[in-house]
């Protein structure tokens, strides 16, 4: 039996492939062999539990027990002699005598391709070269691959086919299959760890009648029924903090979706994963700690350690992070002082020092043009940023001994923001102020501001404890532990363009 020829895409085979395939369906269903009908496959193992129960097995050993095992068909060698079948763990090879080829499995065997998925039942040996194999009583096609695997050792060559038909890459891409099952676990870890802390998982809304929780374009959409507009959430902020001050829990967290209409770059997709935690009667000091305690378990959980390899640097999430304030680390790294100054003073300084800066740009505006333009490159390992100014923080406290800096905080790792956190600004007289200043730049232009939301204000004004908040970017963090160099790699379907029919293209 031949095998597939070498694919650069996986939903694109050579029509001659594609016919082949289907006549060889066509043949099973002629036989009564629809593999489509089959209802179910009791398994007894999976692969790796056949190499781990049978490990004992020496060379040329046999044993009497049956297994049922499934999977598809990766390699088929010595005209169906020996196949390599791969589940969700591993492969493993299993062998069917030549006169069952030619004899009472030979309609099966003729029918095989790469990508199918069958059922086997036999008995287990370990061959004279050492290869744990199940020798094959039944063979049962469970469904018929109509478009062949990708080439095995590369997989899918396109990338955008890569992303595009995701579930091919997977099947041809043990690395990719590895990346993502790291994310899971991963999430599943920080579930888990902020659950041992004491914190309850809730849920809040995906539509918001007012976008806000975060300074961020929102997409837009329309409710039919009510015929009022509706945004997806850009942060899940807002309802979280409602729900500790209305007493469900001191300590809430959510692992959401969340959607902002920006570019598309490796770090960005417009439909991402964050955890979002808060906790009453806790600073952002507080929130600090158990950054560096949940990334740091991220860590072992995903690699063993918390030193990761990133290309060629290593990464160190061992506790405590470094810690620098914001004008502090541009005074580092740009030479530029912006300390004290008026906005005016400000702009200048920093157009002086080669920053490209809007002519009606606050303080804290220059402060955070000039923290991107030079500080960012240059935080490589764990780095907790500080004392940001007020004007770009609009729902954290400020600091009581300097009250154009707030008490927030991001942490920044590969040049990348990870993680952002404050305490909570409590004050409902304060927050309407602040999101009358937000509104007032949003009506100058600043399509990004915060609207103001009115029924956040009324949960503030029903007695808002102190509280802490810290929101995590999952998807640059797996990133991170999984050495991926595009927010694409760890997102199982990333939103990428239609593509285009042959009339859109113009080929019709």
């Amino acid at each position: 039996m031949t095998t597939h020829p070498d694919q650069s895409t996986a939903a694109e085979a050579p029509s001659g492939e594609r016919a082949n395939r289907e006549a060889k369906l066509q043949q099973l269903r002629q036989l009564g062999l629809d593999p489509y009908t089959a209802r179910k496959f009791p398994k007894s193992h999976k692969n790796a539990a056949v190499h781990e129960t049978f490990g004992h097995l020496q060379p040329d050993e046999r044993t009497a027990e049956e297994v049922a095992v499934a999977g598809r068909v990766m390699a088929i060698r010595n005209s169906g002699m020996f196949i390599d079948l791969v589940d969700d763990t591993v492969k493993l090879q299993i062998y069917t005598a030549k006169e069952d080829i030619q004899g009472r499995l030979a309609p099966i065997m003729k029918a095989l391709d790469l990508g199918d998925i069958i059922g086997v039942r036999g008995t287990v040996r370990r061959t004279k070269r050492g290869e744990i194999t199940v020798d094959s009583r039944e063979i049962v096609v469970l469904a018929k691959a109509l478009e062949p695997p990708p080439e095995k050792w590369h997989g899918l060559k396109n990338v955008e086919q890569r992303y595009r038909h995701r579930e091919y890459d997977l099947i041809g891409n043990e690395e990719s299959r590895q990346t993502l099952r790291t994310r899971f676990r991963v999430i599943q870890a920080m579930r888990a760890f902020l659950s041992d802390e004491g914190f309850l998982e809730v849920e809040t809304p995906m539509l918001h009648s007012i976008p806000g929780g975060a300074i961020a374009r929102p997409f837009v959409t329309h409710h039919n029924a009510l015929d009022i507009p509706l945004y997806l959430r850009i942060a899940p902020e807002l309802h979280l903090k409602r729900l500790v001050i209305g007493g469900l829990s001191e300590k809430v967290f959510e692992i959401n979706r969340c959607f902002r209409n920006e570019g598309i770059s490796p770090r960005h997709n417009p439909e991402f994963t964050t955890m979002e935690l808060y906790q009453a009667y806790a600073d952002y000091e507080d929130m600090m700690a158990i950054t560096e305690r949940v990334i740091a378990h991220a860590a072992i959980t995903a690699t063993g350690s918390t030193k990761v390899k990133f290309g060629e640097t290593e990464i160190d999430f061992t506790p405590p992070f470094r810690r620098g304030s914001m004008l502090d680390l541009i005074r580092e790294y740009g030479k530029i002082d912006l300390n004290g100054m008026d906005d005016a003073a400000a702009r200048n300084a920093a157009r002086n020092a080669g920053v490209e800066i809007a002519d009606q740009a606050s303080w804290g505006k220059v402060v955070e043009a000039c923290f991107e333009h030079f500080v960012e490159p240059n935080l490589i390992q764990p780095t907790h940023v500080v004392a940001l100014p007020k004007a770009i923080s609009p729902l954290a406290k400020a600091n009581p001994e300097r009250p154009d800096i707030a008490e927030r905080f991001e942490t920044f790792c590969n040049t990348w923001e990870i993680a952002n956190a404050f305490s909570e600004l409590a004050d409902p007289q304060e927050q309407r102020a602040r999101f009358e200043e937000q509104q007032a730049q949003r009506e100058g232009g600043d399509e990004e501001a915060h609207r103001i939301d009115e029924d956040f204000l009324k949960a503030q004004a029903a007695g808002m404890m102190p509280m802490g908040g810290l929101g995590i970017g999952i998807d640059r963090l797996v990133m991170l532990l999984t050495n991926s160099q595009t927010i694409r790699e760890v997102i199982a379907f990333p939103t990428l363009r239609p593509r285009q029919t042959e009339s859109e293209s113009g080929d019709s």
